[in-house]
């Protein structure tokens, strides 16, 4: 994949008050300033940041201010425009403060709210109505991928989560490869196995959508990234960057996992 497109994404989950939220994207502004060029962009990188709903409209009234090359995103959405859904946040809201992206059918919603491939489905659609790149995620447990389950399992999620799409949609769309068993536990992936898994879903997505969407679908690793191995992942030749948890919630260690992805 030559000049792939790169990206960081920062997943805060449910950490930072509104307050903390502005110091950190601050402290990264500062941070990247000495690596953006003359048009604003970082050289390389589009950077994300995906607060608790709580702060979005204080981060997109800092990056609306200040115009630093930081993109803002959702950790979540519904699939409805409006109604009595007492608790969720649709599109038009998330449109509304300029969101351009949104993360669906991450593990953590999965196993403690219920997702499943059909609620995904349905959000992505809603994302991608709204004009909202959807970042939607799969990824094995432990148990699957040792009775060797990891390929058929992530096969099962992606065909479900982007049924009834078109090529079309797919050109609004990037895919987080996180296994479950990688996340906050202090154990990664290897480069190349994580790789090998990305392949694959390129697989999927050529089965579905052809040759040439599934080698332009952005697809992201996510599984304690840290600064010092970024470059590994990044070296790889199907993966375009990291859907970040505990590492983005630090100013020195999220910028140096966006130094080090260039």
């Amino acid at each position: 994949m030559q000049d792939k497109r790169r990206i960081i994404a920062g997943n805060w989950k449910m950490y930072k008050t509104s307050k903390e939220a502005v110091a950190l994207v601050q402290g990264l502004e500062d941070k990247l300033d000495i690596l953006t060029n003359n048009d604003n962009e970082i050289d390389g990188v589009e950077v994300i940041v995906c607060p608790p709903f709580t702060a979005l409209k204080s981060i997109y009234t800092v990056l609306w201010q200040d115009k630093p090359p930081i993109k803002l995103g959702a950790q979540d959405v519904f699939w409805e425009d409006e109604g009595a859904y007492t608790g969720e946040v649709s599109p038009l809201m998330l449109k509304d403060l300029e969101c351009e992206f949104v993360i669906i059918g991450h593990s953590e919603r999965r196993t403690y709210f219920g997702e499943t491939d059909e609620t995904v489905n349905k959000k992505v659609k809603a994302a991608l109505k709204h004009r909202i790149t959807p970042i939607m995620c799969c990824g094995e447990s432990l148990e699957q991928r040792e009775v060797g389950e990891t390929q058929a399992f992530i096969e099962s999620q992606i065909l479900g989560g982007t049924e009834g799409l078109t090529a079309g949609d797919m050109k609004r769309f990037i895919i987080a490869y996180e296994p479950i068993w990688a996340i906050g536990t202090g154990k990664t992936a290897l480069p190349e196995d994580a790789n090998d898994v990305i392949r694959h879903i390129r697989t999927v997505l050529a089965s579905r959508f052809g040759d040439d969407v599934a080698k332009a679908v952005p697809i992201l690793y996510g599984g304690s990234v840290k600064g010092g191995n970024i470059a590994d992942f990044m070296a790889e030749s199907e993966i375009n960057g990291a859907l970040v948890g505990g590492a983005s919630l630090d100013v020195d260690s999220f910028a140096d996992i966006i130094k080090n992805a260039r």
